[in-house]
């Protein structure tokens, strides 16, 4: 398959036609310039992923040639080929734009070696791009919406955050949206026009993770069939998202702790280390200062990604946004499809609010995308609202400051009114215990089969404790 066009640029056929033949048998598809004229026209003519391009040329020098096509194609990435392999004459081609050089006379691996790395790099880059672009599509006018306290404070600790350059952990269970305050903070900071990368750590097998974090050299490990940058370098003045950074092992833990203290990277299988300029930004759903006790996770690495924390509730603690997040979602998803739906009907908000939303703003979404597509009139009625079995809340907070945003005070069941069997005080204790004893009384196993976190769960069983309700033997181990 081929893969990206290459531009040889050299007035030396020789060298040409041997670069070529190189390129072409790793699958690139080539094309010749003897000179800088004819480089610029051939650039202007098709796409190219990379020009190499030789600095000694009659007509027009590769200097000049360089400054031609970075004005023309400032996203084009070009190597020097040199036999004037100079300190000099190297800061030159990298001050003018020059990606990396090629000290002639060269053999194919070190040509390899040098494409292989520019273009993993700007891959990744335009990668990177095309999320941003399909996000800013996708997520068009969302803002973080909300508005409520609790979210009000996320947000100031974000905006405070992006004006430093410190590492910042954000916690809470999936589907908060911990990765939507870390594009804030990106977007917030000095580094807004810089790569915004996110690797998510629980998504890559351990034995991969590290190559993909800091790339690998050549013959580094079965399979490494060339060099590759890792998201470190292609995120270099940017922020690098680490998610759910909890999941890393051991190995990758300890190379993540150098980097932030060094400030450098280095790649799988080499020993030389590289200077990068990365902002960390790490997500995770696991209580970490839990997962330091057991001696899952180090506790240096920990202090250092915890220098900024923002702590995200679940959706379930800030129930005054959820009217706001409805009408924001089936705006948008009506838009997008096309649909006539104008909102949701009092009934179907009162149980959208009374839900407890395990997977969270996530959950609410997908529910509301599920009902705006197979709705059939302008607004949602409770019939349209799918939502899986959870009990009903009756804390009288939360309805209190759902009310407090607009809800019509018949969406809730008056506070203090009669409990049955089903409902939230009963089934959550029940479930809740019934997890610990099936873990052995393990809050961190119970916690991830119930997709909360270990907070959560120590919260909730110190509050059964003070309210002198029967608490199980279970809620006593650790």
């Amino acid at each position: 398959m081929t893969k990206e066009s290459i531009l040889i640029v050299d007035d030396e056929a020789i060298l040409r036609e041997f670069v070529g033949q190189t390129l072409a048998r790793a699958g690139h598809a080539v094309g010749i310039a003897a000179d800088g004229d004819e480089a610029l026209e051939a650039a202007a003519r098709d796409p190219y992923a990379l020009v190499l391009l030789d600095q000694v040329m009659p007509k027009r020098n590769g200097l000049k040639t360089l400054e031609a096509l970075r004005a023309a194609h400032p996203e084009l990435p070009v190597v020097i080929m040199t036999a004037h392999g100079t300190v000099e004459s190297a800061v030159a081609a990298m001050r003018l734009g020059a990606v990396d050089y090629l000290q002639k006379p060269f053999d194919a691996d070190r040509l390899e070696e040098v494409v292989g790395r520019v273009l993993d790099v700007a891959r990744l880059r335009a990668e990177n791009e095309r999320r941003v672009e399909r996000l800013a599509t996708r997520d068009a006018g969302r803002a973080i919406v909300g508005g409520g306290p609790a979210m009000s404070r996320v947000l100031l600790s974000a905006r405070a955050a992006a004006a430093s350059r410190s590492t910042v952990l954000i916690t809470g269970e999936s589907g908060t949206g911990k990765e939507l305050i870390a594009r804030a903070v990106h977007e917030l900071s000095p580094r807004a026009g810089r790569p915004f990368i996110k690797v998510n750590c629980a998504a890559i097998a351990e034995g991969l993770l590290e190559s993909e974090l800091f790339g690998h050299e050549k013959g580094a490990f079965t399979g490494a069939i060339k060099t590759r940058a890792g998201h470190f370098e292609a995120a270099d003045g940017g922020t690098l998202l680490l998610d759910e950074v909890g999941e890393a092992g051991a190995a990758v833990q300890s190379k993540l702790l150098r980097v932030i203290q060094e400030r450098e990277v280095t790649r799988v299988g080499d020993a030389k280390a590289m200077k990068v300029d990365v902002r960390l930004v790490a997500t995770t759903n696991r209580d970490l200062s839990a997962e330091v006790r057991s001696g899952r996770f180090r506790g240096d690495l920990y202090y250092r990604l915890n220098v900024i924390p923002i702590d995200l509730p679940p959706l379930r603690d800030r129930r005054e946004e959820i009217p706001a997040l409805v009408e924001h979602f089936v705006r948008r998803v009506a838009r997008e499809t096309g649909r006539l739906v104008a909102g949701v009907t009092p009934e179907a908000m009162q149980r959208l609010v009374e839900h407890e939303w395990p997977g969270n703003v996530r959950e609410l979404e997908n529910v509301i995308e599920r009902a705006v597509v197979m709705g059939a009139g302008p607004l949602i009625g409770e019939d349209g609202i799918a939502l899986d079995a959870r009990p009903a809340t009756t804390d009288p907070g939360a309805l209190f400051a759902a009310r407090a945003s607009g809800v019509p005070r018949g969406a809730f069941p008056a506070a203090g009114a009669p409990r049955g069997r089903g409902t939230l005080g009963d089934a959550e204790k029940d479930l809740i215990l019934a997890t610990l004893r099936e873990e052995n009384g393990n809050r961190t196993r119970a916690a991830a089969r119930l997709g909360v976190s270990v907070r959560t769960i120590r919260n909730k069983l110190a509050r059964w404790r003070a309210d002198a309700a029967p608490v199980e033997e279970a809620c006593r181990v650790d």
